[in-house]
């Protein structure tokens, strides 16, 4: 079994240490926001003050937070990974972040004599808690095989997309492709409740053809139900749709359906909704068609 320091457990960290510790691996952690949930206390998480301190302790170090900035600070800040990195520590970053940010990242803990791979993750809190998340991974071929132990405990189906970035680089293709499809089965059930069939048949009759996803099958249920708590939050959807649209203009890209999705998001936003799950796209369309899906 493993030492793993495991930072950032929010929505989607907190079952997957869960899982960590599930499966016999020492886990350490440190406060930031919140306590040390309870239930990872009662299966012997540790605490430490630092993430320096969580490196001095980690044979591997797990980092799952929202943003850029945050994996930096975590990694190079003030009593950072990298203060107390141990020479063949391997770091995984879980998080969504920007695949070049990712690159130099990797670069810098290379330097500082660690191991990095990139493996950010889909399959939201539910594919979190039943330990199905899909991993998208990137590093060189040994810190994915040191890795695999690790991921085969969290997710369900896990791919070594290639090298330091391209775990981040199909990250965002697919969060690309979930706002569309939200959008895509936001619109067809907005549509059929306006012209007055019953949606959740409809639901169900397109499960059943060419139309069929999981995201119509998940979120298509939370927006009939109306049950808009988050599994993964509007503002952390539009951070990735942010990534896309930047990498897109430095690649000289148009992604016209990517940037009218963010536009949605941003609506939502602009209506107290950053914390809404992204199914609640579906209010942004209701709103500029004057009409509520009904059940």
């Amino acid at each position: 079994m493993s030492k793993i320091g495991f930072i950032g457990l929010g929505i989607m960290g907190r079952p997957m240490a869960g899982h960590l510790l599930d499966a016999g691996h020492d886990v350490t952690t440190v406060e930031h926001r919140k306590p040390l949930p309870q239930e990872l206390a009662d299966k012997g998480a540790q605490v430490v003050a630092s993430p320096k301190a969580v490196a001095e302790v980690s044979e591997i170090v797990i980092t799952m937070v929202p943003d850029t900035p945050d994996v930096e600070a975590v990694l190079f800040g003030e009593n950072g990974v990298v203060e107390g990195l141990k020479p063949g520590t391997l770091v995984i970053d879980m998080s969504s972040i920007a695949p070049l940010a990712t690159q130099d990242f990797a670069k810098r803990i290379h330097d500082a004599g660690g191991e990095y791979v990139d493996a950010p993750v889909s399959g939201g809190e539910g594919g979190a808690i039943n330990a199905a998340l899909t991993i998208m991974v990137g590093g060189t071929k040994e810190g994915f095989e040191r890795a695999l132990p690790l991921f085969e405990v969290m997710g369900k189906t896990i791919t070594h997309i290639g090298g330091h970035g391209d775990g981040q680089t199909c990250k965002v293709a697919n969060q690309i492709v979930v706002a569309l499809t939200i959008e895509a089965v936001s619109e067809g059930l907005l549509f059929a409740s306006k012209a007055g069939a019953d949606v959740a048949k409809v639901r169900e009759s397109l499960l059943g053809g060419l139309a069929q996803s999981k995201i119509l099958d998940v979120h298509g249920e939370r927006m009939i139900n109306r049950t808009f708590e988050p599994g993964f939050k509007v503002h952390l959807h539009q951070k990735d749709l942010n990534l896309a649209l930047e990498g897109a203009r430095s690649l000289n890209l148009s992604l016209p359906g990517t940037a009218n999705a963010q536009q949605l998001f941003q609506a939502c936003a602009a209506h107290g909704g950053e914390e809404w799950d992204h199914s609640g796209m579906l209010k942004a369309l209701e709103a500029l068609a004057n009409h509520e899906v009904n059940r």
